[in-house]
């Protein structure tokens, strides 16, 4: 399978037929104008995913992965079957305004030097996600979550700080892999996502693999996607905790190898450590 398009829509899809179908309707109600394929790369649903992402007929078209191959090998199964100038990942809990994808390509085609750009998410509310950042570290970790919790409880001084930072653009480390845009030439020369990662930091390793070319990741909040993040996940919440675990550790020995024994201690320590890890 493979296109001529501008655009290469990639949605991997596990067990959440609806709200893959409410993103397949909002990107048919409001397409982008660049000329795009979706691909719904679908990893063994048992929800009928793959037959109601069928039935939108094209610009959608669905892989059937066989498995449950997790999110950065479906997603490169998707890459693969296109040959778009740029690639968008998409998680099928995501939505997009209406001209949200087309403002992005031009943000992204306006920074020559910049191979990713990532939008302002909110959650279904409207509610800020936070959804860029620093290169994931122990140090950076903390500083992550203490700001998410206190962003999340209303905590003056730093729900402000990540309000105000989450109006600007500038250049991240990392985005947010549920809506990701990135060039094909760069996601080719950065190897596509790392396979080692079934579920999450995919895209904070992705971006990092990206940037070790000297390329850059933008964070923009020009356009602002609804994120009804974690929904697929709340089917099987102790699996999805383990698949967490399992990729965290896998980032830290990648990236952190110093700090991956410890890691692993503090999780043995607190019965978290996944089996054969």
């Amino acid at each position: 399978m493979t296109t001529t398009a501008d655009l290469a829509i990639v949605i991997v899809s596990y067990n959440a037929r609806d709200d893959l179908q409410a993103c397949l309707s909002r990107l048919r109600a409001d397409p982008p104008r660049a000329t795009h394929e979706t691909i719904v790369v679908d990893n063994a649903s048992r929800d009928g995913s793959a037959a109601a992402a069928r039935a939108f007929g094209p610009p959608v078209a669905v892989i059937e992965a066989g498995d449950n191959l997790g999110f950065a090998r479906a997603t490169n199964i998707g890459i693969a079957a296109t040959d778009s100038r740029l690639i968008l990942l998409l998680n099928s809990d995501a939505l997009p305004p209406a001209g949200g994808i087309d403002r992005l390509i031009e943000i992204l085609d306006a920074h020559d030097d910049v191979a990713v750009a990532g939008p302002r998410l909110v959650d279904g509310a409207g509610h800020l996600e936070i959804s860029s950042g620093p290169m994931l570290s122990p140090l950076a970790e903390l500083w992550q979550k203490s700001l998410v919790q206190a962003h999340n409880r209303g905590v003056p001084l730093l729900a402000h700080l990540a309000e105000r930072r989450a109006r600007r653009e500038r250049r991240v480390d990392w985005v947010s892999g549920a809506c990701l845009l990135v060039r094909r030439a760069d996601a080719e020369a950065a190897g596509r996502l790392d396979e080692r990662f079934f579920l999450y930091t995919e895209d904070v390793d992705f971006c990092a693999s990206v940037r070790a070319l000297g390329r850059h990741v933008l964070f923009t909040p020009a356009v602002e996607v609804v994120h009804r993040r974690g929904r697929s996940g709340r089917h099987a919440p102790a699996a999805t905790a383990m698949a967490y675990r399992r990729s965290h550790l896998a980032f830290y020995r990648k990236h952190h190898p110093l700090w991956h024994p410890v890691l692993r201690a503090y999780l043995r320590l607190r019965g978290l450590l996944p089996p054969a890890v």
